[in-house]
């Protein structure tokens, strides 16, 4: 037991870190292999005399013998050097012209586990165990024949076997502790397919099988690291790098590959030597091409007497390849392992390039893996292809018409303790808006209900949650305008948050919020946009918005044509206005709710606007208490002149307006929100709780 599982105590053992890289072919791996060989040069060590040694895929000839040799299952795989690789004998036209090379072959002959005992040798002998390294470049088409449960070769024969425990025995008597780092180096399947086929495409026959191109078992050796991670005392994390981004910033991405392993990163893994190198594989010279034309990454970091056309990620390396129609299937395989495993790069975790105002990009940490649903309506002859989704995973055709022009309807809805807030108006306005945009093949009511309760169940949300509903009209089969060229249904689309009705990104409910007039566009009338259709062509609100985020206001008031206000840039707009001259409503003065010192709310009418569901519902409350309302054109000189002003809308709820225009509102100039829309709020919150007729119940959670 102790020679099979040697235990150095971690208080007293040295550790050796060996990185298992896994990747599919075309994918910079052999430029990563020379930037671990390239490690030892700061450090003047000499070729035995090193720190850190590179092996080139070790279980490479085991998997190419079980491809030729085994009969079943190799789909077309043949190699040039096939016979002689497996031979472990150089090829005579190779013996003839390189006689030094022969070694290489005869390399070739060690098993995995073999050739990491002698990399660990070497280390212990060369006294250089302080930050050692050993670096194995892996196809993951290879993974089969690797034990994620133990780290080692699998033992099919006796000498995979033998040599595991020699190195293991090894390691105990110098008391030695390996730590195993997986990681996996991705590439946009495009390019490494248009790779696979280009000049080296005869070495493989330009055969397209995803079992040889191996992209699809990155996915593999993701789930074989994390599953046996998990039986350990420490999980191991999965580093996974873009090597678009090792191309982009390779400083940086080395730098930050280092610090995930835990050794020193060194600026000689910059540069390497153009040609062959020492720990290449015999296969090399049918397939190292272009980073054999290469001296390193960086093109910046070259010598000055060195053309700086010799880097590898130089405009020089740019292709412009066709996809051929044979690769088409396995790109389609390779695209959805690719997709998943990029957002697991620190690049993708790190892509925004700015923050919003708060300083964070979730104001609620779980919105960052929050799921999400899209998808298709079941149709008499197909069921529906709804589903969910990580957000960072989801997705709609670049061919869906909101993508297109805007086509589409949108609503957003408030979840409190248990139930969803008026979901059937909600529901009614959505589909109402779909009919007179003229949409067809529609999901049904029933279908969108069942999307909310499943989605809003997968994320455990059943209060403190707004959702943002968007009905589209679906996928066209062509790039066109025209709606007979949607012919796949409607496609719809939940986007649930954990939002609260206060917070950066909403409106501050206590101290009221600033306002300025938009200057950039109006509301369009019904001869020209029907503001009563809830679309997505949200151009003419987007616009007032950066007015108002330039001038550092929470929204912009928009103005119809002819000068009246109609409503903000995101919500409806009331004004509170006494009938006694220069007198505030005093609530506390009239607890029975009976007129407040004859107080009048006042809304614009809703021809310029969108008659909001939280608009409608301030009016009926008003109404019951006791509230005078109007509704009617309203000029802006009233909302300057008014005792109070607030928004309604259903991410916000019921908002004081402040200032306008720098203005302050009310007559006393204390910027602070107003009795009656303080009254308001409060009611408007125990309606939320207490009138369950306004709202639908969440089914139970398993």
């Amino acid at each position: 037991l102790a020679l099979r599982n040697p235990s150095p105590s971690p208080a007293t053992a040295m550790p050796i870190t060996i990185v298992h890289c896994w990747s599919a072919p075309r994918s910079r791996s052999t430029a990563l292999l020379y930037s671990f060989e390239a490690r030892n040069t700061n450090n003047n060590l000499s070729e035995d005399d090193t720190d850190t040694i590179a092996l080139d895929e070790p279980l490479y000839r085991r998997w190419l013998s079980e491809k030729i040799n085994g009969g079943t299952g190799n789909y077309g795989i043949s190699r040039p050097y096939a016979e002689p690789f497996l031979q472990g004998v150089a090829p005579a036209e190779s013996a003839e012209d390189e006689d030094d090379d022969a070694w290489r072959w005869e390399r070739e002959k060690q098993c995995s586990n073999e050739r990491i005992y002698h990399a660990v040798k070497s280390l212990v002998e060369g006294g250089k165990l302080d930050d050692g390294c050993i670096f194995l470049k892996q196809m993951a088409k290879f993974s089969h024949l690797f034990d994620f449960e133990t780290n080692w070769e699998t033992e099919i024969d006796s000498d995979a076997s033998r040599w595991k425990e020699h190195c293991l025995q090894l390691l105990a008597d110098n008391k030695i502790e390996l730590k195993h780092r997986h990681l996996l180096l991705i590439r946009d399947p495009i390019s490494c397919l248009g790779s696979w086929m280009g000049k080296s495409g005869s070495v493989h026959g330009k055969n397209p099988h995803p079992d040889e191109v191996g992209i699809t078992q990155l996915l593999d050796v993701y789930s074989k690291v994390l599953g046996s991670s998990m039986n350990r005392a420490e999980e191991e994390d999965v580093i996974v790098i873009d090597s678009d981004d090792l191309a982009a910033d390779p400083r940086k991405s080395l730098q930050d590959l280092c610090a995930a392993l835990g050794i020193e990163y060194r600026d000689s893994m910059l540069k390497w030597q153009a040609g062959p190198h020492k720990c290449d594989g015999p296969w090399a010279k049918w397939w190292y091409h272009d980073v054999w034309e290469s001296s390193g990454w960086d093109v910046e970091d070259v010598d000055a007497n060195e053309s700086n056309t010799s880097g590898l990620n130089h405009p020089r390396t740019q292709r412009y390849r066709t996809v051929p129609p044979a690769l088409v299937p396995a790109l389609r395989m390779s695209i959805p392992a690719f997709n998943f495993l990029q957002t697991l790069t620190s690049s993708n975790q790190e892509r925004a390039i700015t923050t919003p105002p708060s300083g964070r990009l979730y104001e609620d940490p779980r919105n960052e893996h929050v799921l999400v649903f899209v998808g298709t309506p079941s149709t008499p002859t197909r069921r529906g292809t709804g589903r969910i989704i990580p957000r960072d995973m989801a997705a709609i055709s670049p061919f869906d018409s909101s993508v297109q022009g805007g086509d589409a309807t949108w609503e957003g809805v408030r979840v409190y303790n248990g139930r969803i807030f008026h979901l059937d108006h909600h529901l009614d306005r959505l589909f109402r808006s779909a009919k007179a945009l003229g949409f067809k093949y529609v999901h049904t009511r029933s279908e969108v209900t069942e999307a909310i309760f499943c989605v809003l169940a997968a994320n455990g949300m059943r209060d403190g949650a707004h959702m943002r509903l968007t009905l589209t009209r679906g996928e066209k089969c062509t790039s066109s305008m025209n709606p007979y060229f949607n012919v796949y249904g409607t496609t719809f689309i939940i986007l649930p948050e954990w939002k609260p009705t206060e917070g950066a990104t909403t409106y501050d409910n206590t101290k009221g919020v600033t306002l300025i007039t938009a200057g950039s566009c109006r509301r369009s009338p019904p001869s020209t946009i029907d503001n009563k259709i809830h679309h997505n062509n949200m151009i003419q609100n987007i616009l007032p918005k950066i007015e108002a985020n330039l001038a550092g206001a929470a929204d912009s008031i928009m103005l119809d044509v002819e000068g009246f206000v109609a409503e903000t840039n995101a919500t409806n707009l009331f004004l509170v206005r006494c009938d006694r001259q220069h007198n505030e409503v005093d609530v506390d003065k009239d607890k029975n709710h009976s007129g407040y010192d004859g107080a009048v709310l006042v809304t614009p009418s809703g021809d310029h606007c969108l008659p909001g569901i939280t608009r409608a519902t301030v009016l009926l409350l008003a109404k019951e208490l006791g509230i005078k309302t109007e509704v009617r054109r309203v000029s802006l000189s009233e909302f300057y002149s008014a005792d109070e002003v607030f928004t309604t809308g259903t991410m916000g709820e019921l908002t004081p307006v402040t200032i306008i225009d720098g203005r302050s509102i009310g007559w006393n100039n204390t910027t602070k929100r107003g009795a009656v829309t303080e009254l308001l709020q409060s009611t408007y919150k125990e309606a939320v709780k207490t009138r369950l007729d306004w709202s639908t119940e969440i089914p139970p959670f398993c």
